[in-house]
């Protein structure tokens, strides 16, 4: 199993949800900690697509280029590519570009985006919100097969016998189809072969076993082996000595943060008894110290009848550079071993 972090480059933020600190401090930090996370032996580091206030991410292969170069071995991916408001041509070129630059450790985790700015943004109606999304996707997985291609489509202009370039290091560019919980999106990701990365932020882990079997099952239809439908898990988590230590460290920001996009999308204020709900032992969240943090890590991988791949959501609690540091030391140091000794031992 591989694990590692999602980024929304956020800024540390007040009680108000503004900006602390300048936006090329919030980036050299988040340099720091991605070659951090490097250096402590984490899989992966991924970072999301926003077009909002508090995030920096809005670029995002550009940050990963920068990550290139001060890191040697961690995979780099997006998560996810909002593919509805962006052009499959100009993406693949930016990742083959990554993948070059970074000696063939570039990634995408492609999706629809769980927020709707980039959509009046670039000019697209939020009523082809799936359509858009069905035909890029189609597009871009052509690009990483073929050099030359001849395509045509309803939101784009076509292309006739055109030449793509760069290529990509790797032979393909490993892409990821992100979804939420909606079991068309997991079919989708299964008839084509893809592995698919679950976002789950609430509820218990478990209810998502349906899904996923619905997703092997559509895989399996399709004609691909079983070993290549690559599942993944995305919650989120923190990582301290203690069980309370995390707790007390990470609620205050994360209530604040969730009750504020909560006002935005008619959801309730955050309680302190949802957010132990959640992370309760078959809840979403990963909040504790390394060994139960481990232990969560298996339970969910068991649940699903397994799982390749875990990101931790860190930077949504208003959580200080130190923190966030200070979390992804014990990920390498202690909760990676702890989970891959369980698993080399049947566990």
């Amino acid at each position: 199993m591989e694990i590692g972090i999602d980024s929304f480059a956020a800024f540390v933020t007040d009680a108000q949800g503004n900006p602390v600190g300048t936006a090329q401090d919030a980036l050299r930090e988040l340099l720091d900690r991605i070659q951090l996370a490097d250096e402590k032996g984490l899989d992966v580091f991924a970072i999301g697509e926003h077009h909002r206030k508090e995030f920096l991410d809005s670029a995002t292969s550009v940050i990963l280029a920068a990550a290139a170069a001060r890191t040697s071995r961690i995979r780099l991916s997006s998560a996810v590519t909002v593919l509805s408001a962006a052009d499959p041509v100009r993406v693949f070129q930016q990742f083959a570009t990554l993948d070059l630059l970074s000696q063939g450790r570039a990634e995408l985790v492609v999706g629809r985006g769980s927020f709707t700015e980039a959509f009046p943004l670039f000019g697209l109606n939020i009523q082809d919100y799936d359509a858009l999304f069905a035909e890029k996707l189609d597009l871009l997985l052509q690009l990483n097969e073929q050099e030359v291609i001849t395509w045509k489509g309803r939101f784009r202009p076509s292309l006739q016998s055109q030449a793509i370039y760069p290529r990509p290091m790797q032979a393909k560019l490993p892409i990821w189809l992100g979804v939420g919980g909606t079991p068309a999106s997991f079919v989708r990701a299964g008839s084509l072969g893809l592995p698919l990365m679950v976002a789950v932020i609430g509820g218990e882990t478990h209810r998502f076993r349906p899904l996923i079997d619905l997703y092997r099952e559509a895989g399996d239809k399709a004609g691909f082996a079983q070993e290549d439908l690559k599942v993944g898990l995305h919650s989120l988590g923190y990582v301290a000595k203690t069980h309370e230590e995390a707790v007390e460290t990470y609620y205050p920001g994360y209530a604040e943060t969730f009750t504020r996009i909560g006002r935005e999308r008619g959801w309730p204020p955050v309680t302190r008894g949802h957010f132990e709900a959640q992370n309760a032992p078959r809840g979403a969240y990963l909040v504790g110290d390394s060994d139960e943090v481990a232990e969560k890590i298996l339970r969910h991988s068991a649940s699903w009848g397994g799982i390749d791949r875990f990101t931790f959501q860190l930077d949504n609690a208003g959580l200080s550079h130190q923190q966030l540091s200070e979390t992804i030391a014990l990920i390498g140091e202690e909760v990676i071993p702890k989970v891959k000794n369980a698993l080399s031992q049947g566990g």
